[in-house]
C-alpha cells in the first residue's frame, strides 16, 4: 500500500460515523439480529418524535426530545442524542420563555438540528441494515 493510500485510509478510520457500531455492537451483544431490529425501531420512533415535536408546545416537545435522547444513546448516534438534549434545554423551563422570541428561535434551531442529524443517522441505518440484510441473506 502506497503511502498516499495509507494516509486516504486513516483519513477514512478517523471520520466519525452517524452511529458508533462499537457501541451498537455491545447494546445489541454482538447479536446481527437484534441490531437490525434496534436500528429499525430508531427510525420509526425518530420519524414519530419529531412529528410530535415540530409544532407542539415546549413540555411536549421537551418529552419527545428527552424520549429520542435516551434512544440516540443507547445505539450510539451521539449527534443525534446531543441534538435532542439541546432542543430539551431549549423546549424546558416555564412556557412563556420558550415562547419568546429569543427562545422561539433556539427552540427553532435546536429542531433544525435535530433533523439534520437525524437525517444524517438514519442515511447511515439505512446503509447498515442493507450491510446486515446482505448479511442474512448468505446464511444457509
Amino acid at each position: 500500500m502506497t503511502a498516499s493510500r495509507l494516509s486516504t485510509a486513516a483519513q477514512t478510520d478517523c471520520k466519525p460515523s452517524a452511529v458508533d457500531e462499537h457501541h451498537l455492537g455491545r447494546m445489541t451483544l454482538g447479536d446481527r439480529r437484534l441490531e437490525r431490529e434496534v436500528l429499525e425501531l430508531f427510525l420509526r420512533q425518530t420519524a414519530i418524535m419529531l412529528d410530535r415535536i415540530v409544532g407542539a408546545e415546549p413540555p411536549l416537545a421537551a418529552a419527545a426530545a428527552h424520549t429520542l435522547k435516551g434512544s440516540a444513546r443507547g445505539i450510539g448516534a451521539w449527534r443525534v442524542a446531543r441534538a435532542a438534549e439541546l432542543l430539551e434545554q431549549a423546549a424546558a423551563g416555564d412556557g412563556e420563555a420558550a415562547r419568546a422570541s429569543d427562545g422561539s428561535r433556539a427552540l427553532n434551531d435546536a429542531i433544525a438540528e435535530l433533523r439534520a442529524a437525524s437525517l444524517e443517522a438514519g442515511a447511515a441505518i439505512a446503509n447498515r441494515l442493507m450491510v446486515l440484510l446482505a448479511e442474512f441473506g448468505r446464511e444457509p
